[in-house]
């Protein structure tokens, strides 16, 4: 018995869980705001936020990408307040569809649809859904995969508009 007393102490205290524990969040802020008190720190994270670059305990929100506001005003409709991202994907969507007939026409309107996302996100101050990391983030993507889809398009068999000969050598050696 004596050996269960010292593991709970070890665990540390108990977790109250009846009529005494928080009922709702106002109360754990209290709770909060008391230890902080006792502690002689700040109440909440408006008096922390200048002395302090460590993260909250609990994340309430997330932080919405730079220029992942809306693309068109409030009153237009949705499709028209996410034109950016519309316009990207039906672009892909196009090229996935075009690939059925030519493999080279489809494969470059999708590398040139990824690297249109690149010049609007770069450009443009608002694009909605279309901003998904930081600006930088996006761009590099977009414009990497947008410029590798492209490339590679540009080097398909048979009769490629495009000879790189360390590319052609890694890939036949990773096809062999």
């Amino acid at each position: 018995m004596a050996q269960d007393d010292t593991a709970a102490g070890e665990r540390g205290p108990a977790v109250p869980t009846g009529p005494e524990a928080p009922a709702a969040p106002e109360a754990a802020a209290a709770d909060r705001a008391e230890q902080a008190e006792r502690d002689g720190g700040p109440a909440d994270a408006s008096e922390h936020a200048g002395r302090s670059r460590r993260f909250p305990l609990i994340t309430e929100d997330t932080a919405r990408p730079e220029g992942g506001g809306r693309a068109a005003p409030g009153d237009a409709p949705a499709p028209a307040r996410q034109w950016p991202i519309l316009a990207v994907a039906a672009g892909v969507l196009t090229g996935l569809l075009l690939t059925l007939a030519s493999f080279r026409a489809g494969t470059l309107t999708i590398g040139l649809s990824l690297l249109a996302g690149g010049l609007l996100r770069w450009f443009r101050p608002t694009v909605g859904m279309l901003a998904v990391r930081s600006r930088f983030t996006d761009v590099v993507t977009y414009a990497l995969l947008g410029g590798v889809i492209t490339l590679l398009a540009m080097m398909a068999q048979p009769d490629p508009w495009v000879t790189i000969p360390f590319l052609d050598d890694i890939v036949h050696f990773t096809v062999r």
